[in-house]
């Protein structure tokens, strides 16, 4: 792992603190086992194999479950170390970890959590090898492979966002906004279907789309220093950065949102760090998913 990483003997030795030829023994004993050369040799360094690419898959996700195996009977033993990894889509950050976060510090103080912001398309080869724990947001387009679950917490949905004086800031129907640009931070790999099927719901053409991004940052900055607009999930509505330059655009119609859901391993317990940190999560649900059922309601009024 580490040479595959590094990519070079000479790296991986230093970064595990072994001589570089007891390493280079190792590898080769261990290519002598499998009957299959795992690198190729280069004169800047090692590059894997297409058989060393699906070694180290598989050697990830071996080590992952060392260090949960550790971090479970610790933690079963009452310890409040480990390591907990997470993918959180926006919606996640914002409406489900703030209230979660402190009574997870409080009963795990030397856990390290380990965030990362994204999206189920960019987090899947994580959770399958076994490097990240769960990921809460979107409901992936496509249902899972076999080795994963999901779970639903609670349906959602959209809002339109522009900065604050936008032109179009008093607009209340989709059909008044269709002449504007759009950014995203699409859930999908294409963003433009996806803007097109809400507008084609109310009979309205395509909108034109001017930016996408994956990054959150990235979309609120866009926003805040252009004319853009973009659809977003309505827990967005709650970060404290976007009342200051965003504002919502009161259109009447009912966006929907794909469902927030977790994905975690199928058939391997998280550690109890983990599991306490997404059940916390869980308990925030009802309040979020209240909140969804008062915007569609209030559009149906």
């Amino acid at each position: 792992m580490a040479v595959a990483e590094r990519g070079s003997l000479r790296a991986a030795a230093r970064h595990l603190d072994l001589a570089q030829p007891a390493l280079t023994r190792s590898v080769r004993d261990l290519e002598r086992e499998l009957g299959v050369p795992l690198f190729e040799r280069r004169a800047r360094g090692m590059i894997l194999t297409p058989m060393g690419a699906a070694f180290v898959r598989r050697a990830n996700a071996v080590l992952s479950e060392v260090r949960r195996a550790r971090d479970e009977v610790e933690q079963l033993h009452g310890g409040t170390r480990g390591e907990v990894v997470a993918g959180l889509s926006m919606v996640a950050l914002t409406a489900l970890l703030p209230k979660a976060l402190p009574l997870f510090r409080a009963r795990y103080p030397n856990v390290q959590l380990h965030l990362i912001e994204g999206w189920y398309t960019t987090l899947e080869n994580a959770l399958r090898d076994g490097s990240m724990d769960f990921y809460v947001g979107p409901e992936p387009v496509q249902a899972p492979p076999g080795d994963l679950v999901q779970e639903l917490l609670f349906e959602n949905v959209r809002i339109v966002l522009g900065r604050k004086g936008h032109p179009l800031g008093d607009a209340h129907s989709l059909s008044q906004l269709i002449d504007a640009e759009w950014a995203t931070t699409s859930v999908t790999l294409k963003a433009e279907e996806e803007l097109s099927e809400l507008f084609s719901r109310f009979n309205l053409p395509a909108p034109k789309l001017a930016l996408r991004s994956q990054s959150t940052l990235t979309l609120m900055s866009s926003l805040a220093a252009t004319d853009l607009l973009a659809m977003v999930p309505v827990q967005w509505i709650q970060s404290p950065w976007i009342g200051d330059q965003l504002a919502r655009i009161p259109v009447r119609e009912s966006l929907r949102a794909p469902s927030i859901v977790t994905v975690r391993r199928a058939g391997l317990p998280l550690t109890p760090a983990a599991e306490y940190l997404l059940d916390l999560m869980r308990r925030n649900v009802p309040g979020a998913a209240k909140q969804a059922k008062k915007e569609r309601s209030g559009k149906a009024r």
